[in-house]
């Protein structure tokens, strides 16, 4: 189901708890009185979601000075995280939205997309910047990949 109404800028983060993989859960409330980045992606394993989780992996320290917490989230399953983490030694967090209307279904990013003609649907790439009141401070659609985390990095320290 497509939402017309996405939250957006100024909007409270939808408090949806997703799996870890270490079969806990976590949700935005959980960082209450924090920064948070909260990035959407596709698929593990795949070339852009690799290189996007290892490149907010080896910003982890900086975004842990800035007193940011990070949360990295796809619909791949609890194991596949787990696989995915130890085979790119990743350090940010993830977890999994699976469910159907979960996180990504609330926030209208979980959305029909198209492929070499064929239609589908998927995660568009997307990463929300949420203040300490829990609210969304700043959202980039469709993400480009490269550079994307550094930028993520300023705006939060800049928040």
């Amino acid at each position: 189901m497509m939402s017309t109404n996405k939250p957006g800028v100024g909007d409270s983060f939808p408090d949806i708890a997703l799996e870890t993989p270490d079969g806990g859960s976590v949700k935005a409330s959980d960082f209450a009185g924090r920064k948070l980045v909260v990035f959407f992606y596709p698929k593990d394993n795949t070339p852009g979601c690799t290189t996007e989780n290892i490149d907010f992996s080896a910003l982890k320290d900086q975004f842990d000075a800035a007193g940011v917490a990070l949360l990295g989230v796809s619909k791949d399953s609890a194991k596949k995280h787990l696989n995915f983490i130890e085979k790119h030694a990743l350090k940010a967090p993830l977890a999994t939205d699976a469910e159907e209307n979960g996180l990504s279904d609330a926030l209208g990013i979980w959305a029909e997309k198209q492929n070499y003609g064929r239609t589908y649907m998927g995660m568009v790439r997307t990463t929300y910047l949420i203040g300490p009141d829990g609210r969304i401070a700043r959202v980039w659609d469709k993400v480009k990949v490269n550079g994307h985390a550094a930028a993520v990095l300023e705006a939060a320290k800049a928040l």
